[in-house]
């Protein structure tokens, strides 16, 4: 299993792609911007790319959805209680003086336990980590957890947005330090970390 970051829009929300080396089949999550870059990448390695994830709607992280789903093909995937959200998305960037596209319908709606196949070995049980978003979902598997806007390095994500529950995020950031200490943590924003890390240098454990 390989996974690349793409740094993409002027919030510099982390697209990953994540690839089967034998059988070049991919997954994209979160396209927020930049799509020309992203399906280049794509390209570039001669991938399949199965699947389009959305860890949670906002604007920030769905913004190049539509055309990377019309360059490769792709099923998008979302958790059902960030529709709203993510249908709102093109109001989003509007008030915050950016411009996307509008996203298209999820072809997809998953729920906490779902698993997602990347090529015949790669398996991710899809979390639902609601807070930052009603329907903030995590990828886990492999030893990694793609952690959206629940979990970053040294914070978490923000529950002042429509949508957010300060109380539901302890509980998802309680679920991700439950993970393996070894696990490494893959955030929509910023550097990878890891759950041992998080645990001793994160300032919301002592929110808990």
């Amino acid at each position: 299993m390989i996974i690349e970051r793409i740094a993409v829009g002027p919030l510099q929300a982390n697209c990953y792609v994540i690839s089967d080396e034998e059988t070049r089949d991919a997954l994209v999550i979160d396209p927020g911007e930049e799509a020309g870059k992203i399906i280049s990448f794509i390209e570039s390695r001669s991938l399949t790319t199965t699947y389009i994830i959305c860890t949670h709607g906002h604007f920030d992280h769905v913004g190049a959805v539509s055309r990377v789903k019309a360059g490769t093909g792709a099923k998008v995937i979302l958790n059902r209680a960030d529709l709203e959200i993510y249908r709102a998305a093109v109001d989003q960037a509007a008030f915050w003086e950016y411009e996307i596209e509008q996203p298209p319908e999820p072809d997809l709606f998953v729920m906490d336990g779902y698993e997602i196949h990347v090529g015949r070995k790669n398996i991710f049980r899809i979390l639902h980590t609601p807070g930052h978003s009603p329907g903030g979902i995590c990828l886990y598997g492999g030893g990694i957890i793609i952690s959206g806007d629940t979990v970053f390095a040294g914070s978490v994500g923000r529950t002042d947005f429509y949508g957010g529950n300060i109380e539901e995020l302890k509980q998802s950031f309680r679920t991700i330090m439950g993970l393996p200490e070894s696990t490494r943590i893959f955030p929509g924003h910023g550097e990878a970390t890891s759950v041992g890390i998080e645990r001793k240098a994160n300032f919301f454990v002592y929110e808990l």
